[in-house]
């Protein structure tokens, strides 16, 4: 399945449906003097839109890399919806401020159930097919289709509110044109904000998904030879470009042949199953039993820090006399330097024969 297809495929098809959705709706509010319907089908333009940024930034994410973009143009995925974020907000302050001047000066509208059949099929086109690109982006990684399809069920739920308000009016001549507007325009602003607060966190750099790296520890660690697997980091250049890294701890006496094999079978394993270009290193391990007595009352001065999360990495360089190791503070650590020259006196002050190597590594995967 071509992804980058699919994503176009699945944006023309939102972009006909909102269209002739469009077309009624307008054609019933302004039959009906319905505010909140002529805004339902302003909302419904601002998604053709969205799909029509969706399809501009999918071409253009697909652009080979070269010399000065090695990595690509995924990452033009999130400045898709970043403008569709800002058309959504432009939308929802303009309904905003057209149901405002509803309230203050109000005029009745005029419904007939010709209008509330075709709000009904409005509704219920609208809900089942924002499930369905709500699936689809989903499956094809695409954040600019989930938000459409979380969008477009929003939309629904907006549109039977519209429907509720017209069988108000009709029944007991009560108008709520503008009242419903405000509360339409406020959910439409919410979106565009969660939108674009999701993606700015994609574009900052979020925390890995700690159900991937879990299972890419999982793979990794079943290798025979591979005794831990540490600082699994992932880069994202586009919701379906990743190029991550990790460290795997072998025993320091394993030959080069073997370990150049082995490293090859993970790196091909990881991308065949999650279709992730891994670069792995390596720590070498030899916990005899002076070395372990080391570890163990390394461990044991961090234990003593709350906010100590995980020691790795260790190796004594006999030739050397270095002992050396990772450690992994957790965010609340303020001075975590300040606490890593504590432990290093105190490690001399044990052993004094060797010297101390300590990396400080970050919290950022699970």
């Amino acid at each position: 399945m071509n992804r980058n297809k699919e994503i176009v495929k699945t944006s023309i098809l939102g972009i006909i449906v909102n269209v002739i959705l469009v077309a009624f709706k307008v054609a019933i509010g302004l039959i009906t003097n319905s505010i909140a319907i002529i805004l339902d089908a302003v909302n419904n333009l601002s998604d053709a839109l969205s799909s029509i940024i969706t399809i501009i930034g999918t071409k253009l994410s697909n652009m080979r890399p070269n010399k000065k973009h090695p990595y690509g143009y995924g990452r033009i995925e999130y400045f898709s919806s970043v403008i569709i974020a800002f058309i959504v907000l432009f939308a929802g302050i303009t309904s905003f401020k057209e149901s405002i001047e509803k309230i203050i000066h109000p005029e009745d509208a005029n419904y007939s159930y010709i209008s509330l059949v075709i709000i009904v099929v409005a509704v219920l086109v609208k809900f089942f097919f924002g499930r369905y690109v709500n699936s689809k982006g989903e499956k094809l990684n695409s954040s600019a289709l989930v938000a459409s399809g979380m969008d477009a069920v929003n939309d629904s739920i907006l549109s039977f509110s519209t429907l509720v308000a017209a069988l108000i009016s009709m029944i007991w001549h009560v108008s709520l044109e503008g009242y419903l507007g405000v509360i339409i325009s406020l959910i439409i602003l919410k979106a565009s904000i969660e939108i674009l607060k999701d993606t700015i966190n994609d574009m900052i750099g979020v925390r890995a998904d700690g159900k991937l790296t879990s299972n890419v520890r999982k793979t990794i660690k079943a290798y025979e030879g591979v005794l831990g697997v540490y600082d699994i980091t992932l880069h994202n250049y586009g919701p379906n470009s990743v190029i991550a890294s990790a460290h795997i701890e072998v025993k320091d006496d394993m030959n080069v042949q073997v370990l150049h094999r082995l490293t090859r079978k993970i790196e091909l394993d990881i991308y065949e199953k999650y279709g992730i270009i891994l670069t792995l290193g390596v720590y070498a391990s030899n916990e005899t039993k002076e070395f372990k007595e080391i570890k163990n009352f390394i461990q044991k001065l961090l234990k003593q820090e709350p906010h100590f999360l995980q020691m790795h990495g260790f190796y004594v360089d006999i030739e050397e006399r270095t002992v050396s190791f990772d450690v992994i503070f957790s965010f609340d650590e303020e001075n975590p330097l300040d606490k890593i020259e504590t432990i290093k006196k105190k490690l001399k002050e044990k052993y004094p024969q060797y010297t101390y190597s300590i990396i400080l590594d970050t919290d950022i995967s699970d």
